[in-house]
This record gives C-alpha cells, structure tokens and sequence, in this order.
C-alpha cells in the first residue's frame, strides 16, 4: 500500500489510500494495562476483528511535575503504538490534553491547580503554556508514527467531548494548530456526546458521536450538521464505570450487541468504549460531581468484552461472529488464556502506626491557615497530586469543629491521636471532647478522587480549601504532612520500627505481610474481607484502594507485579483489620445492576 494521502473523509465512506475503509475500533488504555500484557490484549482484539486501536494520552501520569516527564516502562507510548502496528492493527491517537477517561482531574495534572485563576479547558495563558510545553514533548514522538510516514496513526482526535464544556470558542482551533504545527497531518476527528456535537466541532474537522444505543435523532442530527461525510460511532459504551457505595454495573449483551450490529447495517464505523477497561491502578480514577460527589473505585473492567484479566466475557463471542462478518479471510485464532491462581493468605504479622511513619515522609510544613494539596511546598514546588495530606494544629477548648465544606473529600479527625469522627462532603460537624489543656487536633484529609467532567473542573483542588472551625472561630498555626504514598514512601518504611502483631494496633495504620509464589506468578485477585479502607500495595506498588463498601471486593493483582518467591505486602488501613488477606482465582466486582 502506497502512503500518500491515509484516512479520508471526502464522500460518505471513509477511504484508507482510495480503498473504501471502515473503522471497526476499539479502546485499549496502555496505562490501564500491565506493559507485560500489552501484546496479550491487542492479539486478543485483533481476533475478535478490530482493525483500529484508540486510546487516550493521559497528561497527568506523563508530567506528573512541570519540568518531569514519563514516557518510558508502562508509559512507553511509542513502544505501545508500534506494538499495535506489529500485531496489525491501525491506531486513533487521543491526546487531549483533556481526556475525561474518568481519570483524575480528567487526565490534567494538579500542577495546573496551583495557579488560582487558571481556567481548565480554554486559552487561558498559564493553560495554553502548559499545553504547548507537553505538546513539544509529546507530538515530536507520534509524528513518526503516522500512517504516511509508515506508522499506524491514522487519525488523531482533537481534545475529548468539548461541546459539552464549550467554554472558549478560541480553544479547539487552538488545539488543532498546536497539533498541525508539530507535524500532525493524519485525518483529525472531534468526538461529542448528542448534546454536544454543535458545539464540539471545528472547521475542517470530521464530527464523531459518543453513544449507548443507537436512535435515529443521533444520526439525523449528526447528518445536518454534516452532511456527505461519513458516520463514526467514536465512543459506543460497551458497559458502564463504577462508584464507591454503587453497584457495579453491566450492560446485557443482547443490548450490547445490537446496538453494534445496528451501527455497521447503516455503514458507519465505531469504536467500542471499552474493548478492555483494565485497572485504575493507584489513585488515578477520576470522580462524579452530579447530583453528589462519589469517587470512582479502583477496576475498569467496564463490563467490556475482555474482562479486567483479559478474560473472554460472551460480549467477546457475540462481537466476533459480528465482526468475523465484515473480514473477506478467516480471522486468527483466539489466544490462549492465562491461568488464574489461589495463593495461600498472607498474614499480616507487622504493625506501623501512622503516627511512627511521620519521620519517614517529607519534612512537614508551618502554615497559619490551611494549605491545599495543590499548592504545598513538596515535589519541587509542583505541590501534592494525590493521596493524603495530614493537617494539625493545637486546640485548647472542646466544642463544636465545623468544616465549612472545605474538606475535600474526606477527613479522619483525631484528638491526641485518638480518633473522635469523620468529616466528608455530607458531614459537616463534629463534636470535640471538652478539656482546657493544650491538646492536638490532627486532620487526614484524602482526595478520593478529582472529578473528571464538567464544568466543575477548576475546582478540584483537595486538602483543606479553606478554614475549620471550632465554635465559629478558624482554626490557625497548621503542621502539614504530605503523605501521596510513592513507592519511595513505602520503601523507606523498611527502616520503620514495626511492631510485632498480635499487639492492639492503632488506626491508622500500615499492616505488612508476605505472599509466597512458586514458578511463575499467575494472576490472582486480593481480596480483604474484615478489613475497613485503605490502599494496598505489592512490592511497593500501589495496587490501589480498598473500600468494604463496595461494590468492588477484590483488587486485581497481575502476575507480572509477583516475584517468585517472596513478595511484601503492606496495606495501609484506616479503621479496621483482620490481620490477614486472601488471594482468590475469580475477581468479585459486587452486586449487579443493569444499566438504564
């Protein structure tokens, strides 16, 4: 095949080098995937009859910092798309610089939150830097990469869902110069839910819709707006996300399937959202801000048709007698699956109170009024992204403490390291115990997530946002811990004076044990039953976090993280422990809920 003109949208199909060319796609996130398993899933895609592969480009995990970027080991993202290459599949490029993906903040670091006026999302000057700065690191390394340069980008998607936010009308055209002007020059695509397909467009940019199920409003609308060009289905959801406190939600396959099969009998193309949801590893899932906030928990199976393991699900059967459909030659064969595994308990024989592992974190920080994550003094004054932030000060009466609505999200209170409530975005008011001395008031504030689409985005900053109050009188002269819990974090607790358990531990508190693999480490799924919330991590790594409220009750854990042998296990828990967690074959994702 000849490179010289790629994608192109000039009639009502699209053609690929003059051939006529549906997109028959599906979304694969790398940085939801264990690098070691990349190969398995795209193979396991290209066998159900996927051609194109799309994913997204997370800003925030690249440049976690201004002047620090990531593109290597799980964020190798040139490595990923040659790989998509080799395996013979075309890719989408989505790279933002917003990414919804419910990932935290939208896939935007929290750096930009430092700035007090920055507007998220428009040409705003502290935002356009920003993303011009990412742009020169990251499109010189696609470039490459494009179809007429040999690669398999055939088309790069501007921004995500834009028409639903549409706060400058100067931003998309921006976006797309900043592409164009660093050698981007494959097809460019918008993607916009119904209500945001007017706005969401630009000039010489082809529209894509973002759907559930198909109705002939959706492709009516789509036809006025743009008439004679082809109909792609961007995002057609395979399943749903899931909320801390919900039930895990799942779209019938029936559903599932015929809203696919109606979309190719009408000749357009489509991008399955999810093909495989994997795992929010770590603290990257995003959160919801309507009608009330709620965090988004650790999986991103997705209910999709390669489970979060990579397993088949019968969406994946289903899809590929539908696709097999729509290839002249056989499709390969379906790979092996890997073998799952039940490893014996490890039990938890260390305690670390939270309090011991202080002299461990970053030096703390002297405030007189409350500092948020964002703009405390820590990570080469790129302030604190995510997990934990410990706020104290020293009370000299009981009363009534009142958090304003400043605690974001969620904040264990302590008298004296003896914890006396919670407060959290409905609970506003606590009672501190009466006594006149000089007594400690401590705060562990998490964010649980920054919300990731709306128009609430400038608003995500976590900590302490403002004052507490204690009987109407803000409190003053704050101790600051920032605690995000990097694997450098955990690491140094090697040198902790852990206690041996079976003594009363304390909460909060880290809880360390061992796993024990032979040969090759198989997959498994933690599971955690007696135990309250907290993260747990392997070897350092954050895994992610635990909530016995579901509806999650197992943390998929790769074989790729274990080493034969011996492998720590510290879980950092909040409020309860059990002082042992299982390993199980089959993950548990909670109680099901059709969605609606």
């Amino acid at each position: 095949m000849s490179r010289r003109v790629g994608l192109s949208a000039n009639s009502s199909q699209f053609t690929l080098e003059g051939e006529t060319f549906r997109i028959l796609g599906g979304s694969v996130h790398y940085f939801r995937v264990p690098r070691a398993y990349w190969r398995d899933r795209l193979m396991k895609m290209k066998a159900c009859g996927i051609n194109t592969l799309t994913t997204y480009v997370p800003w925030s995990l690249h440049q976690p910092e201004r002047g620090v970027f990531h593109f290597q080991t799980e964020l190798d993202l040139e490595a990923y798309i040659n790989l998509a290459a080799e395996v013979g599949l075309w890719v989408i490029l989505r790279p933002g610089p917003y990414i919804c993906s419910e990932l935290d903040l939208g896939g935007l670091p929290s750096w930009l939150l430092r700035d007090e006026s920055m507007r998220l999302r428009t040409t705003h000057p502290g935002f356009a830097e920003a993303v011009n700065t990412f742009f020169d690191k990251l499109i010189p390394k696609v470039v490459p990469l494009q179809f007429k340069k040999g690669g398999p980008i055939i088309a790069v998607q501007l921004e995500n869902e834009y028409g639903s936010f549409a706060m400058d009308n100067t931003y998309m055209p921006f976006i797309k110069e900043a592409l164009q002007s660093r050698g981007i020059n494959e097809l460019l695509l918008t993607s916009d839910n119904h209500e945001g397909l007017k706005e969401g467009g630009v000039t010489g940019v082809i529209r894509t819709v973002n759907l559930q199920k198909l109705n002939q409003g959706d492709i009516k609308y789509l036809n006025a707006i743009q008439p004679n060009s082809p109909m792609m289905v961007m995002e057609c959801w395979t399943g749903w996300f899931d909320a801390w406190g919900d039930l895990h939600h799942v779209l019938a396959q029936e559903d599932m399937v015929s809203a696919v099969r109606e979309i190719l009998r009408r000749g357009m193309s489509i991008n399955l959202y999810m093909f495989h949801g994997g795992t929010n590893f770590g603290f990257m899932s995003g959160a919801l801000t309507n009608p009330i906030y709620k965090a988004l928990i650790t999986s991103y199976d997705y209910d999709a048709p390669l489970s979060e393991s990579g397993e088949y699900t019968p969406k994946y059967h289903l899809l590929r007698d539908l696709f097999s459909q729509y290839h002249s030659e056989k499709l390969p064969d379906m790979p092996a699956l890997r073998w799952k595994e039940t490893y014996e308990p490890a039990i938890m024989y260390q305690h670390l109170s939270l309090w011991d592992a202080l002299t461990f974190a970053e030096e703390p920080f002297k405030s007189p009024t409350p500092v948020n994550m964002e703009n405390l003094p820590v990570n080469s004054g790129n302030g604190q992204s995510y997990g934990y932030t410990l706020y104290e000060t020293i009370i000299t009466s009981g009363g009534s403490l009142k958090s304003g609505d400043n605690v974001r999200d969620r904040a264990l209170v302590f008298v004296d390291r003896h914890y006396i409530g919670i407060f959290k975005h409905q609970n506003l008011e606590l009672a501190v115990p009466d006594g006149k001395e000089k007594r400690t008031l401590s705060l562990l504030v998490e964010n649980c997530g920054r919300v990731h689409y709306g128009k609430a985005l400038d608003k995500q900053r976590k900590g302490l946002v403002g004052d507490i109050l204690l009987n109407n009188s803000p409190l003053r002269d704050f101790t600051i811990y920032s605690l995000d819990m990097k694997t450098s974090f955990i690491d140094s607790l090697n040198q902790a004076p852990w206690m041996s358990l079976p003594h009363v531990p304390s909460f909060p508190g880290f809880f360390l044990g061992r796993m024990f693999t032979y040969g090759y480490p198989s997959d498994t799924f933690v599971k955690l039953p007696g135990w309250g919330k907290g993260v747990v991590f392997i070897n350092g790594l954050n895994l992610g976090r635990h909530w016995y409220i579901g509806p999650q009750q197992t943390l998929y854990l790769p074989g790729p993280f274990l080493n034969s042998g011996v492998n720590q296990v510290i879980v950092f828990e909040e409020q309860e422990a059990d002082y042992k967690i299982t390993f199980e074959e089959t993950p548990d994702l909670g109680m099901a809920v059709d969605i609606q």
